[in-house]
């Protein structure tokens, strides 16, 4: 591997931002920061017109004549059942955010509408704006990166790099070899980022809950790096094993509990209101997803446009973030698939779970808030303790809160295990089966980039610092996707032309 110069370069990217979070975790935080503003406020607009373009893509290509063409030999059959599918796939692509977000962030964003609307008019709002950055959008990114590297690696036989799609599409030369290095690098750096961060917002989670739990009050760094050093062990196991026997038995874990904690929160609560809220919530998304997705605020004041940018452009370049570590570990496991499965599957099922998810969470909190049962400041204080301070207006919340920290451990475990695989293949030439020894350099890596993160200490630094990362691949999903468009025009006219 140290012959590969896409892993030395990608590493090489990776390890200075280890050297530098080291050294100057401050500096790092502050100059990610005011570069992600610098760029959200330029180049906001097109982030919103590319994930719009990505979802209107993937909706036309389910529904047309290349639904009908398989990732795979046409005698192919799915890997993996279909249940087993899903649960990986959504597991590996929103995982521990759901539990951090959950309460938090429709919460945080009604606080931020009453400054413009009535408490009822904000609830709407912050449901609203919070089921958007989770949907069809999220997906979307995820699904287009994902059927890029299936077809081509399934249907064309090339290796599993973002770089495949180029060459295949343009030919060998000196410029899509250049570029290739450079999409494949830089899906490595953005892929081991994005990873990180996500594993500090994790860490930081159970933190909090196993410190309300046990009483501990303000508990530091040092129980994070508790967490931490327990989290790197129990990733060594299915870093070794098999990923189908490893990753679907962890995945169906951490679903199993997320789903129970949905359910009880549904039934021990206040199921009329909560249902009645998740029904207008699904209503007004419908009606609102589209229009959404080409919102800017430009006529708005400077504190809605530094909203916009730090929640929904944040969320965007997020998903961009993991879109090359989501979108291979989603097609590695849709071998045999037909486009048509493949996309309404990767839309339709985790967009389905995610809004019944936030509207189930974000209605609670609001009930339990209006009868003072539960402090939605605390996202303001805490926002790491807001899913726990939900629950312990809520009946057993001892257990219901051990259910959340092993589902957040698990899903942090999942993540990690996932990425390592994804960037041990994009090191190895695209190997659909890298060695153990390099999936298990990258979890070391891993392990130190999510150092850095927890070290900040800071929910928001984590979030700059994955949006510095992911920038680039605005245009390199982009440019995949229209690499796709291609190559799929040139399949479907040599089958007229033999039909």
């Amino acid at each position: 591997m140290w012959r590969n110069p896409t892993f030395i370069c990608a590493m090489s990217l990776t390890l200075a931002v280890v050297a530098w979070g080291m050294v100057d975790t401050l500096g790092l935080a502050a100059w990610a920061s005011s570069t992600v503003d610098l760029l959200f406020r330029s180049r906001g607009w097109f982030v919103m017109l590319t994930t719009t373009f990505l979802l209107l893509g993937a909706i036309i290509l389910a529904a047309g004549r290349a639904g009908r063409i398989r990732l795979g030999a046409e005698d192919e059959r799915p890997e993996f059942s279909t249940f087993s599918w899903l649960v990986m796939m959504f597991a590996a692509g929103m995982g521990v955010g759901l539990l951090f977000y959950g309460v938090a962030e429709p919460v945080g964003h009604f606080l931020f509408f009453r400054n413009y609307q009535n408490a009822p008019e904000a609830a709407s709002s912050a449901l609203s704006l919070t089921v958007f950055h989770w949907g069809l959008h999220a997906w979307a990114i995820y699904g287009s990166c994902g059927l890029v590297i299936a077809y081509f690696g399934f249907r064309k036989n090339a290796p599993q790099l973002l770089s495949s799609p180029l060459r295949h599409v343009y030919g060998e030369n000196v410029w899509t070899r250049g570029i290739g290095f450079i999409f494949d690098a830089l899906a490595v750096y953005a892929t081991a980022i994005g990873l990180a961060g996500s594993m500090a917002m994790g860490v930081f989670q159970v933190q909090s809950g196993v410190a309300r739990m046990l009483g501990l009050g303000e508990t530091g760094l040092g129980l994070a790096l508790g967490v931490f050093v327990v989290l790197c062990l129990a990733s060594f196991l299915p870093l070794v094993r098999d990923l189908g026997s490893g990753m679907a038995k962890l995945s169906s874990l951490a679903i199993l509990l997320t789903v129970g904690l949905m359910l009880y929160l549904l039934l021990a609560g206040p199921t009329g209101f909560i249902m009645s809220s998740v029904t207008e919530m699904l209503g007004n998304y419908a009606s609102q997803v589209l229009p959404h997705g080409l919102q800017t605020y430009v006529f708005w004041e400077e504190n809605v446009l530094k909203y916009f940018s730090d929640w929904t452009l944040n969320y965007m370049v997020w998903w961009l973030a993991w879109a090359p570590f989501v979108g291979v570990f989603i097609a590695r496991i849709s071998r045999g698939r037909t486009i048509r499965e493949f996309l309404t599957g990767v839309l339709l099922a985790p967009t389905g779970f995610s809004l019944v998810w936030f509207g189930v969470l974000g209605s609670a909190g609001f009930y339990e808030a209006y009868f003072e049962r539960f402090d939605p400041q605390i996202v303001v204080r805490d926002v790491n303790a807001a899913t726990f301070a939900l629950l312990e207006s809520f009946p057993l919340a001892w257990l219901t809160s051990a259910a959340t920290i092993a589902a957040a451990f698990l899903f942090i475990v999942t993540s990690v295990v996932s990425a390592a695989y994804v960037l041990a293949m994009f090191s190895s030439r695209g190997d659909a089966d890298p060695p153990t020894s390099m999936k298990l350099t990258w979890g070391v890596i891993l392990a130190a980039l999510g150092l850095v993160m927890i070290v900040t200490g800071s929910v928001d630094a984590v979030r700059a610092i994955i949006a510095l990362s992911a920038n680039p691949f605005i245009f390199i999903v982009l440019t995949l996707f229209v690499c796709l468009l291609r190559a799929l025009r040139r399949d479907m006219n040599h089958h007229g032309e033999e039909s």
